[in-house]
């Protein structure tokens, strides 16, 4: 018989709870670790949001802001852990402020889902497609891309 683990509430997927270091994380400073991921939050929500200003998509148009959004915040999360998890040390909550708050409000996958039901109520299902396919592939390319060149350039430097 399979053993069903219950949860008292929902997790972050950002703290894998298998991980002793990760689960104590939260529990050992929750009202800061909260509260910086709550003001990176709002400062990268308010840098996706400034980027939609100065580049709006017109209707039936690929959503290039959203897409370039997303690709260059993952390319940042690929230089944040490289730098954080392998190259020094940081602060308990510089990942927490950056990563999950930061990085989390700027790169904004909800509105990559709007932007492609946009696309197909407005009859165009194969760039919708397309924009789905990119975005994920130039999202995971840009964090593969990063941490890479991150790893090589902090080899050089030491």
């Amino acid at each position: 018989m399979a053993r069903v683990e219950r949860t008292t509430g929902p997790t972050d997927s950002d703290v894998d709870l298998h991980v002793p270091a990760q689960r104590s994380e939260l529990r050992r400073a929750p009202i800061p670790t909260l509260a910086v991921i709550s003001a990176g939050g709002v400062l990268g929500s308010c840098a996706r949001y400034g980027a939609s200003l100065a580049w709006p998509t017109p209707p039936g148009a690929f959503p290039w802001t959203t897409w370039a959004v997303n690709v260059t915040g993952c390319a940042a999360i690929g230089v944040l852990m490289v730098l954080i998890a392998e190259v020094r040390a940081a602060h308990p909550l510089v990942r927490p402020f950056l990563g999950t708050g930061m990085l989390g409000g700027f790169t904004t996958f909800s509105t990559y889902a709007v932007d492609a039901q946009r696309l197909v109520d407005e009859e165009r299902a194969g760039m919708a497609l397309a924009y789905l396919v990119v975005t994920v592939l130039g999202a995971l390319g840009a964090v593969w891309v990063a941490a890479v060149m991150t790893r090589r350039y902090a080899r050089r430097r030491i």
